[in-house]
Protein backbone atom coordinates (compact mmCIF):
# COMPACT_ATOMS: atom_id res chain seq x y z
CA UNK A 1 0.00 0.00 0.00
CA UNK A 2 2.05 3.38 -1.02
CA UNK A 3 2.22 5.76 1.55
CA UNK A 4 0.17 8.61 2.00
CA UNK A 5 2.82 10.69 4.27
CA UNK A 6 2.47 14.58 4.43
CA UNK A 7 0.08 14.09 1.29
CA UNK A 8 -2.95 15.85 3.41
CA UNK A 9 -0.03 19.13 4.37
CA UNK A 10 2.85 19.15 1.74
CA UNK A 11 6.02 20.92 2.93
CA UNK A 12 5.55 24.96 2.92
CA UNK A 13 7.11 26.46 -0.29
CA UNK A 14 10.23 28.13 0.37
CA UNK A 15 8.78 31.20 -1.64
CA UNK A 16 6.91 34.01 -0.05
CA UNK A 17 3.68 33.78 -1.97
CA UNK A 18 2.19 36.91 -3.32
CA UNK A 19 5.68 38.81 -2.67
CA UNK A 20 6.59 41.09 -5.55
CA UNK A 21 10.09 42.62 -6.16
CA UNK A 22 10.21 46.45 -5.45
CA UNK A 23 12.67 48.91 -6.58
CA UNK A 24 14.62 50.58 -4.15
CA UNK A 25 12.96 54.15 -1.97
CA UNK A 26 15.66 56.00 -3.40
CA UNK A 27 15.00 55.22 -6.95
CA UNK A 28 11.88 56.76 -6.80
CA UNK A 29 12.96 60.32 -5.72
CA UNK A 30 16.00 60.15 -8.20
CA UNK A 31 13.23 59.40 -11.07
CA UNK A 32 11.30 62.05 -9.92
CA UNK A 33 14.02 64.49 -10.08
CA UNK A 34 15.16 63.25 -14.15
CA UNK A 35 11.87 63.58 -14.87
CA UNK A 36 11.27 66.88 -13.76
CA UNK A 37 14.69 67.69 -15.23
CA UNK A 38 14.05 66.38 -18.77
CA UNK A 39 10.50 68.02 -19.28
CA UNK A 40 12.19 71.69 -17.81
CA UNK A 41 14.61 71.91 -20.82
CA UNK A 42 11.64 71.79 -23.23
CA UNK A 43 9.19 74.37 -21.07
CA UNK A 44 12.01 76.96 -19.64
CA UNK A 45 10.98 79.65 -22.42
CA UNK A 46 7.64 79.01 -21.63
CA UNK A 47 8.73 79.70 -17.79
CA UNK A 48 10.35 82.73 -18.47
CA UNK A 49 7.49 84.48 -20.30
CA UNK A 50 4.93 83.26 -17.51
CA UNK A 51 7.33 85.01 -15.18
CA UNK A 52 7.74 88.29 -17.25
CA UNK A 53 3.89 88.74 -17.71
CA UNK A 54 3.26 88.18 -14.09
CA UNK A 55 5.67 90.88 -12.99
CA UNK A 56 4.64 93.32 -15.43
CA UNK A 57 2.59 96.24 -14.69
CA UNK A 58 3.61 95.69 -10.79
CA UNK A 59 2.46 98.74 -9.21
CA UNK A 60 1.24 100.79 -11.89
CA UNK A 61 -1.31 98.49 -13.69
CA UNK A 62 0.56 99.32 -16.83
CA UNK A 63 0.38 96.57 -19.28
CA UNK A 64 4.06 95.77 -20.71
CA UNK A 65 2.94 92.79 -22.97
CA UNK A 66 -0.23 92.64 -24.96
CA UNK A 67 -0.11 88.85 -25.02
CA UNK A 68 2.51 85.79 -24.85
CA UNK A 69 3.43 86.22 -28.46
CA UNK A 70 4.27 89.78 -27.78
CA UNK A 71 6.09 89.31 -24.71
CA UNK A 72 8.24 86.45 -27.23
CA UNK A 73 8.96 88.68 -29.45
CA UNK A 74 9.95 91.73 -27.08
CA UNK A 75 12.62 89.02 -25.26
CA UNK A 76 14.33 88.03 -28.08
CA UNK A 77 14.26 91.59 -30.14
CA UNK A 78 15.82 93.37 -27.22
CA UNK A 79 17.96 90.22 -25.45
CA UNK A 80 18.42 88.13 -28.40
CA UNK A 81 16.69 84.38 -28.74
CA UNK A 82 19.53 82.76 -26.11
CA UNK A 83 17.57 85.07 -23.37
CA UNK A 84 14.34 82.47 -23.24
CA UNK A 85 16.80 80.18 -21.46
CA UNK A 86 17.63 82.43 -19.28
CA UNK A 87 17.75 80.94 -15.57
CA UNK A 88 17.92 77.69 -17.10
CA UNK A 89 21.07 76.22 -14.49
CA UNK A 90 18.38 78.04 -11.72
CA UNK A 91 15.66 75.91 -13.30
CA UNK A 92 17.50 72.71 -13.29
CA UNK A 93 18.88 72.89 -10.14
CA UNK A 94 14.73 73.65 -8.86
CA UNK A 95 13.90 70.37 -10.56
CA UNK A 96 16.61 69.13 -9.06
CA UNK A 97 15.28 69.40 -5.33
CA UNK A 98 11.43 70.55 -5.61
CA UNK A 99 10.46 67.70 -8.05
CA UNK A 100 12.62 65.35 -6.60
CA UNK A 101 11.27 65.63 -3.24
CA UNK A 102 7.57 66.12 -4.49
CA UNK A 103 7.12 63.27 -6.94
CA UNK A 104 9.38 60.65 -5.12
CA UNK A 105 7.68 61.46 -1.38
CA UNK A 106 3.97 60.76 -3.80
CA UNK A 107 5.42 57.83 -5.32
CA UNK A 108 6.49 56.55 -1.88
CA UNK A 109 3.17 57.16 -0.24
CA UNK A 110 0.93 55.62 -3.11
CA UNK A 111 3.72 52.64 -3.27
CA UNK A 112 2.79 52.39 0.92
CA UNK A 113 -0.73 52.83 0.67
CA UNK A 114 -0.93 49.86 -2.52
CA UNK A 115 0.25 47.39 0.27
CA UNK A 116 -1.35 48.53 3.30
CA UNK A 117 -4.92 48.44 2.00
CA UNK A 118 -4.65 46.29 -1.17
CA UNK A 119 -6.14 48.87 -3.45
CA UNK A 120 -5.86 51.83 -5.46
CA UNK A 121 -6.05 55.51 -3.49
CA UNK A 122 -9.52 56.74 -3.46
CA UNK A 123 -9.70 60.80 -4.21
CA UNK A 124 -9.10 62.24 -0.66
CA UNK A 125 -5.89 59.76 -0.06
CA UNK A 126 -5.24 61.21 -3.43
CA UNK A 127 -5.02 64.73 -2.25
CA UNK A 128 -3.68 64.31 1.30
CA UNK A 129 -0.57 62.54 -0.18
CA UNK A 130 -0.32 65.10 -3.09
CA UNK A 131 -0.74 68.23 -0.42
CA UNK A 132 2.26 66.29 1.79
CA UNK A 133 4.75 65.81 -1.35
CA UNK A 134 4.12 69.27 -2.47
CA UNK A 135 4.75 70.85 1.17
CA UNK A 136 7.95 68.85 1.12
CA UNK A 137 9.27 69.84 -2.14
CA UNK A 138 8.32 73.02 -1.99
CA UNK A 139 10.52 73.63 1.09
CA UNK A 140 13.81 72.22 -0.04
CA UNK A 141 13.45 73.90 -3.57
CA UNK A 142 12.44 77.64 -2.38
CA UNK A 143 16.23 78.75 -2.80
CA UNK A 144 16.62 77.40 -6.51
CA UNK A 145 13.01 79.19 -6.94
CA UNK A 146 13.98 82.60 -5.70
CA UNK A 147 16.97 82.27 -8.25
CA UNK A 148 14.82 81.54 -10.94
CA UNK A 149 12.48 84.25 -10.69
CA UNK A 150 14.73 86.69 -10.15
CA UNK A 151 17.11 85.39 -12.86
CA UNK A 152 14.60 85.19 -15.32
CA UNK A 153 13.15 88.80 -14.75
CA UNK A 154 16.36 90.58 -14.66
CA UNK A 155 16.49 91.04 -18.39
CA UNK A 156 12.81 93.44 -17.97
CA UNK A 157 14.66 96.20 -15.99
CA UNK A 158 16.99 99.23 -16.50
CA UNK A 159 20.67 98.41 -16.71
CA UNK A 160 21.02 100.12 -13.67
CA UNK A 161 18.84 98.06 -11.55
CA UNK A 162 19.99 94.84 -12.76
CA UNK A 163 21.28 92.19 -10.26
CA UNK A 164 23.44 90.35 -13.40
CA UNK A 165 23.72 87.05 -11.52
CA UNK A 166 26.04 85.21 -13.49
CA UNK A 167 24.79 81.76 -13.16
CA UNK A 168 22.84 80.00 -10.14
CA UNK A 169 25.29 79.25 -7.97
CA UNK A 170 26.32 83.07 -8.13
CA UNK A 171 22.88 83.94 -7.39
CA UNK A 172 22.56 81.81 -4.40
CA UNK A 173 25.64 82.81 -3.27
CA UNK A 174 25.40 86.89 -3.95
CA UNK A 175 21.83 86.48 -2.12
CA UNK A 176 23.10 85.09 1.47
CA UNK A 177 25.58 87.53 1.32
CA UNK A 178 23.62 90.60 0.75
CA UNK A 179 20.67 89.50 1.67
CA UNK A 180 21.29 86.70 4.95
CA UNK A 181 20.50 83.28 4.70
CA UNK A 182 16.57 83.87 5.32
CA UNK A 183 16.55 85.59 2.16
CA UNK A 184 16.63 82.28 0.12
CA UNK A 185 13.47 81.39 1.78
CA UNK A 186 11.57 84.62 1.23
CA UNK A 187 8.22 83.74 -0.33
CA UNK A 188 8.34 79.72 1.24
CA UNK A 189 4.94 80.59 2.81
CA UNK A 190 3.23 81.15 -0.78
CA UNK A 191 6.19 78.82 -2.20
CA UNK A 192 4.79 75.73 0.02
CA UNK A 193 0.64 77.13 -0.24
CA UNK A 194 1.10 77.29 -4.27
CA UNK A 195 2.98 73.68 -4.10
CA UNK A 196 0.19 71.82 -1.66
CA UNK A 197 -2.26 73.33 -4.53
CA UNK A 198 -0.66 72.28 -7.46
CA UNK A 199 -0.17 68.77 -6.11
CA UNK A 200 -3.11 68.23 -4.22
CA UNK A 201 -4.86 68.96 -7.75
CA UNK A 202 -2.08 67.90 -10.36
CA UNK A 203 -0.70 64.81 -8.42
CA UNK A 204 -4.33 63.79 -6.82
CA UNK A 205 -5.95 64.40 -10.29
CA UNK A 206 -3.43 62.90 -12.73
CA UNK A 207 -4.46 59.11 -10.74
CA UNK A 208 -8.08 59.71 -10.93
CA UNK A 209 -7.62 60.60 -14.65
CA UNK A 210 -5.59 57.73 -14.98
CA UNK A 211 -8.31 55.48 -13.11
CA UNK A 212 -10.73 56.56 -14.86
CA UNK A 213 -9.62 56.43 -17.90
CA UNK A 214 -8.54 52.60 -17.40
CA UNK A 215 -11.70 51.06 -15.89
CA UNK A 216 -14.28 53.69 -17.25
CA UNK A 217 -15.74 53.81 -20.73
CA UNK A 218 -12.61 54.21 -22.49
CA UNK A 219 -11.17 51.27 -21.15
CA UNK A 220 -7.72 52.85 -22.01
CA UNK A 221 -4.67 50.14 -21.46
CA UNK A 222 -1.71 51.41 -19.61
CA UNK A 223 0.86 53.24 -21.87
CA UNK A 224 2.12 56.80 -23.15
CA UNK A 225 -1.62 57.46 -25.05
CA UNK A 226 -3.04 57.09 -21.57
CA UNK A 227 -0.25 58.86 -19.62
CA UNK A 228 -1.15 62.03 -22.08
CA UNK A 229 -4.78 62.26 -22.00
CA UNK A 230 -4.62 62.44 -17.86
CA UNK A 231 -1.92 64.89 -17.69
CA UNK A 232 -3.27 67.08 -19.94
CA UNK A 233 -6.42 67.21 -17.72
CA UNK A 234 -4.60 67.48 -15.00
CA UNK A 235 -2.47 70.48 -16.04
CA UNK A 236 -5.49 72.46 -17.05
CA UNK A 237 -7.16 72.27 -13.70
CA UNK A 238 -4.23 72.67 -11.78
CA UNK A 239 -3.53 75.58 -13.92
CA UNK A 240 -6.77 77.37 -13.35
CA UNK A 241 -6.29 76.32 -9.21
CA UNK A 242 -3.14 77.51 -8.93
CA UNK A 243 -2.29 80.58 -11.11
CA UNK A 244 -3.38 83.23 -8.19
CA UNK A 245 -1.20 81.87 -5.31
CA UNK A 246 2.00 81.65 -8.49
CA UNK A 247 1.40 85.28 -9.29
CA UNK A 248 1.86 86.31 -5.28
CA UNK A 249 4.79 83.99 -4.78
CA UNK A 250 6.44 85.35 -7.99
CA UNK A 251 6.17 88.83 -7.01
CA UNK A 252 7.40 88.45 -3.21
CA UNK A 253 10.14 86.90 -4.57
CA UNK A 254 11.07 89.07 -7.11
CA UNK A 255 10.59 92.15 -4.65
CA UNK A 256 13.07 94.56 -3.55
CA UNK A 257 13.40 96.51 -0.40
CA UNK A 258 13.84 99.91 -0.22
CA UNK A 259 15.06 102.22 2.91
CA UNK A 260 14.32 98.36 5.44
CA UNK A 261 10.58 98.39 3.96
CA UNK A 262 9.32 95.29 1.75
CA UNK A 263 7.25 96.02 -1.18
CA UNK A 264 4.31 93.65 -0.42
CA UNK A 265 3.48 92.48 3.62
CA UNK A 266 2.51 88.92 2.30
CA UNK A 267 0.51 87.04 0.40
CA UNK A 268 -2.69 88.46 1.19
CA UNK A 269 -1.76 91.60 0.45
CA UNK A 270 -0.22 91.06 -3.11
CA UNK A 271 -3.30 89.02 -4.39
CA UNK A 272 -5.26 92.21 -2.65
CA UNK A 273 -3.55 94.66 -4.19
CA UNK A 274 -3.31 92.81 -7.61
CA UNK A 275 -7.23 92.83 -7.84
CA UNK A 276 -7.30 96.38 -6.54
CA UNK A 277 -4.55 97.90 -9.40
CA UNK A 278 -4.78 95.37 -11.71
CA UNK A 279 -8.28 94.13 -11.83
CA UNK A 280 -9.49 90.59 -10.23
CA UNK A 281 -8.79 89.01 -14.05
CA UNK A 282 -4.74 90.22 -13.41
CA UNK A 283 -4.38 87.26 -11.03
CA UNK A 284 -4.97 85.13 -13.99
CA UNK A 285 -2.41 87.20 -15.85
CA UNK A 286 0.05 84.77 -17.98
CA UNK A 287 -2.49 82.10 -18.04
CA UNK A 288 -1.88 80.81 -21.71
CA UNK A 289 1.80 80.50 -21.08
CA UNK A 290 1.39 78.89 -17.55
CA UNK A 291 -0.96 76.61 -19.04
CA UNK A 292 1.29 75.98 -21.81
CA UNK A 293 4.14 75.56 -19.64
CA UNK A 294 2.12 73.37 -17.45
CA UNK A 295 0.16 72.08 -19.53
CA UNK A 296 3.26 70.18 -21.57
CA UNK A 297 5.77 69.79 -18.14
CA UNK A 298 3.24 68.07 -16.91
CA UNK A 299 2.75 65.57 -19.61
CA UNK A 300 6.59 65.24 -20.33
CA UNK A 301 7.21 64.56 -16.28
CA UNK A 302 4.41 61.88 -15.68
CA UNK A 303 5.44 60.63 -18.74
CA UNK A 304 9.07 60.11 -18.31
CA UNK A 305 8.33 58.96 -14.87
CA UNK A 306 6.16 56.30 -15.54
CA UNK A 307 8.90 55.29 -18.65
CA UNK A 308 11.16 55.05 -16.16
CA UNK A 309 9.93 53.07 -13.48
CA UNK A 310 8.21 50.93 -15.94
CA UNK A 311 11.68 50.38 -17.52
CA UNK A 312 13.45 49.39 -14.23
CA UNK A 313 10.40 46.94 -13.19
CA UNK A 314 10.65 44.97 -16.62
CA UNK A 315 15.10 45.58 -17.44
CA UNK A 316 15.89 45.24 -13.62
CA UNK A 317 13.79 43.84 -11.57
CA UNK A 318 12.03 41.16 -14.48
CA UNK A 319 8.79 42.63 -13.60
CA UNK A 320 6.70 43.56 -16.55
CA UNK A 321 3.35 44.32 -15.09
CA UNK A 322 3.11 47.60 -16.79
CA UNK A 323 1.95 49.21 -13.46
CA UNK A 324 4.31 52.40 -12.50
CA UNK A 325 3.23 53.15 -8.84
CA UNK A 326 0.98 56.07 -9.75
Amino acid sequence: MASTKNVANPPPSTQEPGKKKAAPKGLKFLFGGLSGMGATMVVQPLDLVKTRMQISGAGSGKKEFRNSFHCIQTVICREGPLALYQGIGAALLRQATYTTGRLGMYTYLNDTYRAQFQRDPNLLASMAMGTIAGACGAFIGTPAEVALVRMTSDGRLPPAERRNYTNVANALTRITREEGVAALWRGSLPTVGRAMVVNMTQLASYSQFKTYFKTGPLQMEEGIKLHFCASMLSGLLTTITSMPLDIAKTRIQNMKTIDGKAEYRGTVDVLLRVARQEGVFALWKGFTPYYCRLGPHTVLTFILLEQLNQSYNKYVLGVDTGASGL
